[in-house]
């Protein structure tokens, strides 16, 4: 998950009592709107770890909504800290609208997968949401309104582009500007949208679970790219930033931007990172490839193939599968991982 709190250094002291919490659901958590019943209703689905930092932020800007028909349910992922506290204190100000779980400690993409195979509450929509963001306050609308625009038995998937703000808040940029279409051609290879954008309708809950929530994935948003557009479901990435993501030195996973970012991704490629979570996805990908339309299933033919050839016939495969990645850069270094085998 974006925005995993892990402390080190000069990290702020954890709670040590209710008092030190200096969060009381009398004067400090905001009031929430009933929710209107005749709204769609969404669960938003909150992993947390060592959150107490920003946590109370993101959950102030949920009580913002304009759309209110929303539930949160959260998996703690074994928090020592300050976060149950503040769980717990907005779960008392917000009578049934908070349930908590405790997570599967397996890391944050089985947290998140769990989380989805534990929504059992009827819903038309699912959105993820990390613990350190601040959502804009049209967030939820403005997916539940593209969202309500699918046929509710195609998997549907909506995410799009973030605002990046400092530990302050501050805004001090944007995430990439994807301009190509998304599809299973791009998915195989990157993770178009972050999770802490995402949200989706039920028939795309329903294909995850189908397929299986207990799975070693790279990440649980670059997995649902990955199944909603191998079946051929509707895909979206707003061009319009509705969250402000925010970049902290305890972040697990920050903004993918600058040089700092590229040379990582550099790194990970020649150690073998990309080559062994494609080999994940891969494996997976084959437990449901009777669900593929015809096309993907001869994109990831020829993608099994590029893997699996010798230069220069794994060009040829490369190219016959389409894949491509969203920026010039990003297709560089693609054809760098094809060339040296790292695909």
């Amino acid at each position: 998950m974006r925005g995993i709190s892990f402390w080190s250094g000069d990290r702020p002291e954890p709670f040590a009592n209710a008092e030190r919490a200096a969060l009381s659901a009398s004067d400090a958590t905001p009031p929430v709107s009933r929710p209107n019943a005749d709204e769609p209703r969404i669960v938003i689905l909150l992993g947390t770890h060592q959150g107490e930092r920003f946590l109370a932020e993101q959950l102030d800007s949920f009580a913002a909504q304009t759309h209110k028909n929303w539930y949160l349910r959260v998996s703690d992922d074994g928090s020592t800290d300050g976060t149950m506290h503040i769980l717990r204190q907005y779960q008392r100000a917000w009578p049934n609208r908070i349930e908590i779980a405790a997570g599967p400690c397996k890391g944050f993409a089985r947290n998140y997968l769990s989380l989805l195979r534990g929504a059992s509450r009827a819903a038309e929509f699912y959105a993820f949401s990390d613990q350190d963001d601040i959502w804009h306050a049209d967030k939820l609308e403005r997916a539940v309104r593209w969202l309500s625009q699918q046929p509710a038995e195609v998997p549907a998937l909506y995410c799009g582009r973030t605002r990046l703000v400092n530990e302050q808040a501050q805004p001090i940029g944007f995430s990439s500007l994807f301009k190509r279409s998304p599809g299973f051609s791009n998915a195989l290879v990157q993770s178009l949208g972050g999770a802490n954008t995402m949200a989706f309708n039920a028939a795309t809950h329903t294909l995850v679970c189908q397929v299986g929530t207990d799975i070693d994935v790279a990440s649980h948003d670059w997995w649902l790219y990955i199944l909603v557009s191998g079946v051929g479901g509707h895909l979206l990435h707003d061009t319009q930033p509705a969250v402000d993501y925010r970049q902290h030195p305890y972040s697990l996973v920050g903004s993918n931007l600058g040089w700092q970012a590229r040379i990582k991704r550099l790194y990970m490629l020649n150690a073998g990172y990309f080559r062994e979570w494609n080999a994940r996805h891969l494996k997976l990908c084959s437990t449901f490839e009777s669900l593929l339309t015809e096309e993907n299933k001869k994109i990831m033919e020829y993608f099994c193939q590029a893997r699996q050839a010798a230069f220069p016939a794994r060009l040829w495969y490369a190219s016959r599968s389409g894949i491509f990645r969203q920026t010039m850069i990003g297709n560089i270094g693609l054809l760098i991982a094809v060339i040296f085998n790292k695909i």
